[in-house]
C-alpha cells in the first residue's frame, strides 16, 4: 500500500535568516538550469515566519535514494489543513495529497516514485509510461496525448513526454495567504517541438483546496500543436461500491465497445472485481456563467468526496476513466478534464479536436480541485453542479464515435 513519504529525511535543516524575523511574502530558487542551480534539501515553516499568524504550515524539499525512485526531487507542501507532494522531476507532477481521513491517489501496483530515467515510453508497444503511473495528478501532454500508435510516419507513445521531463526550474515561495510551488518544463526537440508548460501549484493556508494554475507557452517560430488531459486517479478512500460521479453532462459517448456494456451505470462504481479491466466514457459538460464547471467524485455515504472546477473554453472535453479491478491490479478511476479525448491523435485531429498555439503565444488553463470533507459540503457541491445542469437532460449516445 502507497504511503506518503512525510518525514523529514536525515540532514535536512530548516532554513535560517539572519535578520531573525521575516515578512511574510517570501521565495526561494531550488532549480534553475540557466545557472546551474540545485538546492537538495530545504525546508521552511510557520515557526520561522512569525508574521503569518496561528495557521502550522511548511514546506520541505529533499530528493529521494534508492530503487527507481534514486535522484527523484519532492517538494512537500502543508497549508495547515491538507498536505501534498509535487514531483519536479516527474514534470511537476502531484503523487497524494491527504486532508483529514480524505486521501487524493491510489494504491498502485507501482509502489515507488519512478525516475525517468528509469522509463522506456516504447516498451511493450508505447505503453511504457506505464511503468511510473501511480500518482494521483499527473498531466497528459504536451505534444501529444493518448493512446499509443501511428500519426503519419511517427510512432506516438501513450500519454505523451509530460510526466516524464524533469521541471528546468523550479521555485517555492509564499504570497499574502497561499504557498506555491512553480516549475517551468520543457518538452523541445529539433525540428519538432518548443513548449514550454510553467505551472503554478498553490494552497491557500489553511483551506481544503490546491489550484493548478498553468501556461503552455510556443517558442518556436511557426504554430505548434498540442494535446493536454489533467489526469487526476482516486482509489480508497473515495472509490468504493456505490460511489458515484457527478457532473453537469451535456452529452456522454462510450470510448469503446467494451464501455458500451456497462453504459447504463456510467455515473456508479462497483467493488472491486477480478478481471474487470476498464471502461471509459466521454463527455461534453455545461458551464455556469463564468464559464467554468465542476465535477465531483463521491463516496457511497455521500459524506467525503472531491470536486474539480476548470474552465470550459480551454478544457472544452472530459473523461471517465474507469478501472475497477481487484487492488492489487489497481481499484482506480480517472477524472480527466482536457483539450480532447484519449484517442490516438491522428483521431483525434481528424475529429478537430488537436489544436494549435501561434508562435510566440500562450494557452492558460486554471484548474481548481477541493477536497470534501463532510456530508453537508457534499450536498452543497451537488446542489452547485444540479444549478450548472438547470434541468439540461444529458444527451447519450449509444455507441463510440465512428
Amino acid at each position: 500500500m502507497n504511503t506518503l513519504p512525510f518525514v523529514l529525511p536525515v540532514g535536512l535543516a530548516f532554513v535560517s535568516f539572519t535578520n531573525g524575523l521575516l515578512a511574510q511574502d517570501w521565495h526561494e530558487t531550488l532549480t534553475n538550469t540557466a545557472t546551474n542551480t540545485w538546492t537538495e534539501n530545504f525546508a521552511i515553516n510557520s515557526g520561522v515566519m512569525k508574521a503569518t499568524g496561528k495557521t502550522a504550515w511548511s514546506v520541505r524539499k529533499y530528493t529521494l535514494r534508492g530503487g527507481k525512485q534514486h535522484g527523484v526531487d519532492v517538494i512537500e507542501v502543508d497549508n495547515g489543513k491538507l498536505r501534498f507532494l509535487v514531483i519536479p522531476t516527474r514534470g511537476m507532477n502531484v503523487y497524494e495529497l491527504h486532508c483529514e481521513d480524505v486521501k487524493l491517489g491510489w494504491n498502485s501496483p507501482v509502489t515507488e516514485i519512478v525516475n525517468p530515467a528509469f522509463i522506456n515510453p516504447a516498451d511493450r508497444g508505447g505503453l511504457g509510461w506505464l511503468d511510473g503511473f501511480n500518482e494521483w495528478m499527473t498531466r497528459c501532454g504536451y505534444e501529444f496525448a493518448g493512446h499509443p500508435g501511428e500519426d503519419g510516419e511517427k510512432m506516438l507513445t501513450l500519454h505523451g513526454k509530460a510526466s516524464n521531463l524533469p521541471a528546468s526550474k523550479v521555485e517555492v515561495f509564499m504570497k499574502g495567504n497561499r504557498l506555491h510551488v512553480r516549475g517551468r518544463v520543457e518538452e523541445k526537440m529539433f525540428k519538432f517541438a518548443n513548449l514550454e508548460m510553467v505551472t503554478d501549484i498553490s494552497t491557500e493556508l489553511g483551506s481544503t483546496s490546491v489550484r493548478f494554475d498553468d501556461t503552455l507557452t510556443n517558442r518556436g517560430s511557426t504554430d505548434q500543436e498540442f494535446e493536454i488531459i489533467y489526469h487526476s486517479n482516486y482509489g480508497e478512500s473515495l472509490l468504493e461500491k456505490g460511489s458515484r460521479f457527478v457532473a453537469p453532462i451535456k452529452m456522454v459517448t462510450p470510448f469503446d465497445e467494451r464501455a458500451m456494456e456497462e453504459l447504463e451505470d456510467y455515473a456508479v462504481y462497483y467493488a472491486p472485481t477480478k478481471g474487470y479491466g476498464e471502461t471509459v466514457y466521454c463527455m461534453e459538460l455545461h458551464a455556469g456563467g463564468d464559464g467554468r464547471t465542476t465535477v465531483m467524485l463521491q463516496n457511497n455515504a455521500a459524506d467525503r468526496g472531491v470536486s474539480i472546477s476548470y474552465n470550459v473554453d480551454s478544457l472544452p472535453f472530459f473523461t471517465l476513466w474507469k478501472n475497477t479491478d481487484v487492488g492489487e491490479k489497481g481499484y482506480v478511476t480517472g477524472l480527466e478534464p482536457g483539450s480532447g479525448y484519449p484517442y490516438n491523435r491522428s483521431v483525434e485531429r481528424e475529429r478537430d479536436r488537436v489544436k494549435t498555439i501561434a508562435p510566440g503565444k500562450s494557452k492558460k488553463f486554471l484548474v481548481e480541485f477541493e477536497v470534501l470533507t463532510d456530508a453537508a459540503v457534499v450536498k452543497k457541491t451537488a446542489a452547485a453542479i444540479g444549478k450548472i445542469q438547470g434541468g439540461r437532460k444529458t444527451k447519450v449516445k449509444e455507441k463510440p464515435e465512428e
